[in-house]
C-alpha cells in the first residue's frame, strides 16, 4: 500500500522528482535528462546552476544569513538603487513572494489615498482572466471562481472588468476607485499580451481621473518579453510595480517598486517582513541583475525569442488539428491548443521537455532567457514530436 503523503494534497504533481541541473537541462532521480522550458513556472530565468548565481550565494551563506530590517542590509540598499536606476522607480520594499509583492502594491496604493484625505478611495479595477497570487487579498483581485471557492466571504473592494474593454473600465470607475492592476502580459491566464495601446489609455485615463497605475511584472519581468519589463514596450510608467520569479533566479524573493509620491503613504510601522530583503536573497538578486542588465543580454533574449516563435508559428501552421496559435512576447510564449492541453504537456514529459499548462487551454513555453540555439533547436524538434503524436492518434480514432 502507497504512504500516504504527509504533504497537504493541494497539487496534482506529476510523477517526477528532480535531481541536479545545468543551463536549460534538468536531471530526474532517476537519471533521465529533460530539457527545461517550463523554468520552474518562469522562474529559473537563467537556468539551473548558473556559475555566478551559485559562487555568490555560498559566499554569502558563509557571512550572513538573516539580521531582519531592524538594521541596514547593505546589499538590499545597493539592489534596490539598482532597480530605481533602471526604472520608473524612486522606492522599493522587497519580499518573499510575488504574491507578497501583490499584497504590497495594493497596501502602497490604498495608503496613498487615505493619507491624501480620501480613505474612501481603497477599490482596484483589475481585468478578467487576471492571476495575482494566492493570498485571500491575492484571489480577490484575481476575481477567479476556482480560486475563491471555500474560502469565505471575498475580500472586499476590487472590482473586475473584462479583458480590454475601456468602456467596461470606464464605467466601472467611481469615487471609490483607488487603482487599476493589470498584467501586461497574462501569464496563468493564458499568455495574453495586453495591448500596448490600451495600456497607453490606462496610463491617461489614470492620469486623468487622479487613480494609480499597478503592474503586475512577477511573470513578464526580468527581461522575459526582451526589456528588462513587459510595460516599457509600451513607452509608459506604471505609479506602482510588483516584481518576483525571475528577480531570485530561483531563491524565493519579490519586489514592489513605486514612485516617491506613490509611496508616500508607506511611513514607519504601517507595513513589513521579517525574511523580505534578507542578506542571501540581496546577493542573489544583484547577481541576477549582473547578468540581465550586462551589455547585449536583452537584445540576445529578443533574437532567441524570435527563432523560437517563428518555429512554433511554422509547427501550428502544419497541425492545424493540435495546435491553434502562437502567442505571447519575448522568451514568455504560449501555444493555444485544439486539443486538451494537458495531452500536449502529457506528451512532452514522455519527450523529456517540461512546459507549463495556462488558462484558455494554453501551453506555456518559458525557457531560461540563458538559453543556446541548440537549446531551442531541441525544444522545437521535441514540441514538433509531441504534437505529430497527438496528430496521428487523432487521426486513428
Amino acid at each position: 500500500m502507497t504512504q500516504p503523503s504527509p504533504l497537504f494534497e493541494t497539487y496534482a504533481r506529476a510523477d517526477i522528482a528532480f535531481d541536479h541541473g545545468e543551463g536549460s537541462w534538468i536531471v530526474d532521480t532517476r537519471g533521465e535528462r529533460y530539457l527545461d522550458f517550463g523554468g520552474g513556472i518562469a522562474v529559473s530565468a537563467l537556468g539551473h546552476a548558473h556559475p555566478h548565481l551559485v559562487e555568490t550565494l555560498r559566499e554569502q551563506a558563509g557571512k550572513l544569513w538573516h539580521t531582519s530590517n531592524l538594521y541596514e542590509v547593505p546589499e538590499q540598499r545597493r539592489l534596490a538603487q539598482r532597480l530605481v536606476d533602471a526604472t520608473f522607480a524612486d522606492k522599493v520594499f522587497f519580499t518573499n513572494s510575488g504574491a507578497e509583492a501583490l499584497e504590497c502594491a495594493i497596501k502602497t496604493a490604498r495608503r496613498y489615498h487615505y493619507a491624501k484625505g480620501h480613505p474612501e478611495r481603497f477599490r482596484i479595477i483589475t481585468f478578467e482572466g487576471a492571476f495575482h497570487g494566492r493570498t485571500l487579498a491575492t484571489i480577490a483581485a484575481g476575481g477567479q471562481p476556482k480560486y475563491l471557492e471555500g474560502f469565505g466571504p471575498k475580500v472586499e473592494g476590487f472590482d473586475q472588468v473584462p479583458f480590454d474593454d475601456m468602456d467596461a473600465l470606464k464605467a466601472a470607475i467611481t469615487d471609490e476607485t483607488a487603482a487599476l492592476l493589470i498584467e501586461p502580459v497574462q501569464g496563468e491566464g493564458g499568455i495574453r499580451p495586453v495591448a500596448l495601446s490600451f495600456l497607453r489609455d490606462l496610463r491617461a485615463l489614470c492620469d486623468d481621473k487622479g487613480l494609480l497605475l499597478i503592474f503586475d511584472e512577477v511573470q513578464s519581468g526580468m527581461g522575459r518579453t526582451g526589456k528588462l519589463f513587459a510595460h516599457e514596450w509600451a513607452g509608459i510608467e506604471p505609479d506602482i510595480m510588483a516584481v518576483a520569479k525571475a528577480i531570485g533566479g530561483g531563491f524565493p524573493m519579490g519586489a514592489c517598486l513605486a514612485t516617491e509620491e506613490a509611496a508616500s503613504g508607506m511611513v514607519p510601522g504601517v507595513h513589513g517582513t521579517t525574511y523580505g530583503g534578507n542578506p542571501l536573497a540581496m546577493a542573489v538578486g544583484n547577481a541576477v541583475l549582473d547578468v540581465i542588465l550586462a551589455d547585449g543580454f536583452l537584445e540576445g533574449v529578443h533574437d532567441k525569442a524570435l527563432r523560437l516563435k517563428q518555429g512554433l508559428a511554422s509547427i501550428v501552421d502544419r497541425y492545424p488539428d493540435v495546435l491553434a496559435e502562437v502567442r505571447g512576447e519575448g522568451l514568455m510564449l504560449g501555444i493555444k491548443c485544439v486539443v486538451p492541453n494537458t495531452a500536449l504537456v502529457k506528451q512532452l514529459y514522455a519527450n523529456h521537455m517540461l512546459t507549463i499548462p495556462a488558462g484558455d487551454n494554453v501551453v506555456r513555453i518559458l525557457p531560461p532567457l540563458t538559453s543556446t540555439d541548440e537549446d531551442i533547436k531541441i525544444a522545437l524538434e521535441r514540441v514538433e514530436e509531441a504534437v505529430s503524436h497527438l496528430s496521428a492518434t487523432g487521426r486513428d480514432r
